[in-house]
């Protein structure tokens, strides 16, 4: 039996800056970009890792949350902890210089942590925090 990560959600707030975060900086694939109105879902992934992708979702759109529950939401993307995703990179130091290079929000520059990782750590255009860790 085998089983994969093959889709997490992340909100996003802004598409074309998601985009110019996941896709132009970091250098993900578009797999497939789905508009429904004015809603619009981008799915992106490592290129070579088909089976692996991050969806890029409107924040707060299931019908099943009340307005309070959408602000609650809103105001957590904003302040930066409704949403985590930890990626890896084979150089860390490279991947980094890109991403702050792009304008991307850094909120750690590349240190050894002293529970054994080396790792960066961003926030993406909707305010989620994007942790890169040193693939050894």
């Amino acid at each position: 039996m085998s089983v994969i990560i093959q889709n997490t959600f992340l909100p996003a707030d802004d598409p074309e800056k998601s985009l110019a975060f996941y896709r132009d900086a970091l250098g993900f694939e578009v797999r497939n970009d789905v508009r429904y109105g004015e809603l619009r879902w981008i799915t992106v992934g490592p290129a070579g890792q088909p089976q692996t992708s991050i969806v890029l979702t409107p924040p707060a759109i299931d019908p099943g949350l009340t307005d309070d529950e959408r602000r609650t939401i809103v105001e957590l993307m904003a302040k930066g902890s409704y949403a985590t995703i930890v990626l890896a990179a084979d150089d860390l130091d490279a991947t980094f210089e890109r991403l702050r290079s792009s304008g991307a929000d850094v909120l750690q520059e590349p240190t050894e942590q002293a529970y054994g990782l080396r790792d960066c750590a961003f926030r993406d255009p909707a305010g989620n925090h994007v942790r890169i860790n040193q693939i050894r």
